[in-house]
């Protein structure tokens, strides 16, 4: 899978999702300005000794990110997340070449990106106690419904197999 996040401002945040992209085999595409630095100690801080195994890409701005992703991927669907979405992110339905993308922590994706994607927007379902979840956490969550719908290819599943079998 791919996870774009769209001008990302807190580090611990990106360092988080960094490390579970590294743990699911999937793809970090980063879209600029980042409101931090990549060699920063907020990053190493949030678990990047990871870093050098993680695929992470960067772009200048959002068209150089569908210029080199979906100008020869013609397959591949660009997944927004974000809460105005009528779309429940399991309703989604994930192929393994896909991007999900989150938007900035302050401001999400921006209202003219989303205009031309409402048909892949999606949403988590939330009390409307609080304005949105914190991006790691979303990122997990859908991410990991992706995965789930694949049947969580190439990853491994015989620890959970031999705790079962320990209780037993």
């Amino acid at each position: 899978m791919n996870i774009v996040l769209y001008q990302p401002e807190i580090p611990a945040n990106t360092g988080n999702i960094g490390r579970t992209c590294v743990a699911t085999g999937s793809v970090l595409h980063l879209i600029e300005p980042l409101g931090f630095r990549l060699t920063g100690r907020e990053l190493r801080r949030a678990g990047m000794d990871y870093w050098e195994h993680l695929d992470v890409r960067r772009y200048m701005n959002f068209a150089e990110f569908l210029d080199k992703n979906f100008t020869d991927n013609p397959d591949a669907k660009l997944w927004m997340a974000t809460t105005k979405a009528k779309k429940v992110y399991t309703e989604a339905v994930f192929g393994g070449q896909d991007f999900i993308m989150f938007g900035r922590e302050s401001a999400g994706i921006p209202e003219e990106i989303l205009v031309d994607y409402e048909d892949t927007c999606i949403r988590i379902p939330m009390l409307d106690k609080i304005r949105s979840l914190n991006l790691a956490n979303s990122v997990g969550i859908v991410l990991y419904e992706s995965l789930r719908q694949q049947g969580f290819q190439n990853m491994q599943m015989e620890g959970a197999l031999h705790h079962r079998e320990w209780r037993s």
